[in-house]
């Protein structure tokens, strides 16, 4: 679940964001479909990059960063729909923030419609869902900074394997939006 101060923090961010210009009320087709193009791209790339380890080869700082990127793209492709168009500056989180304060009630009205005949667990089941969506891109953006310096490459593997899986599941659910 998010919790209600991170609830309150990313919605005084974004009206920030959008006072200062690092969110725009805009939508750009081109930019759109690039963003979605992109976040499939991304994704293949992390499948391809796991697939390719072996022994000698391992590329999990490389799984997670696409995994990351293919996140980001489909966030700001939603962005984009719901017209928010992501400034260049302090772009990753804005998008993290913006995906909170724009997106989580309407991947929670999505995710109603595929559990309506569960209606009260349904409820309880997509504000954990929808929180952890959200959550999730947040979550690949700080362990994609932590990576690089911190952890041996079994803890690597691992968590190479949870983003790919997570951004797979974020990606999927995200493109229901579009």
């Amino acid at each position: 679940m998010i919790e209600s101060k991170k609830l309150t923090e990313a919605e005084e961010n974004v009206k920030s964001y959008l006072a200062e210009g690092l969110l725009k009320k805009e939508f750009n087709q081109r930019a759109f479909e690039m963003y979605v193009r992109n976040a499939d791209i991304a994704l293949v790339t992390a499948n391809k990059l796991k697939d390719l380890e072996d022994e000698n080869y391992k590329p999990y700082l490389w799984i997670i960063v696409p995994s990351y990127y293919s996140m980001f793209y489909i966030a700001n492709a939603i962005l984009l729909k719901l017209g928010y168009r992501v400034g260049d500056k302090i772009s990753h989180k804005v998008t993290a923030d913006s995906l909170i304060v724009f997106v989580r009630n309407k991947l929670k009205q999505e995710l109603l419609k595929d559990f309506q005949d569960l209606q009260e667990e349904a409820l309880e089941i997509t504000n954990v869902k929808a929180d952890e969506l959200v959550l999730s891109f947040d979550q690949e953006r700080i362990k994609r900074s932590k990576l690089q310096y911190e952890m041996t490459e079994d803890v690597k593997k691992a968590k190479a394997l949870t983003s790919l899986e997570r951004a797979k599941r974020f990606v999927f659910e995200m493109k229901k939006l579009l």
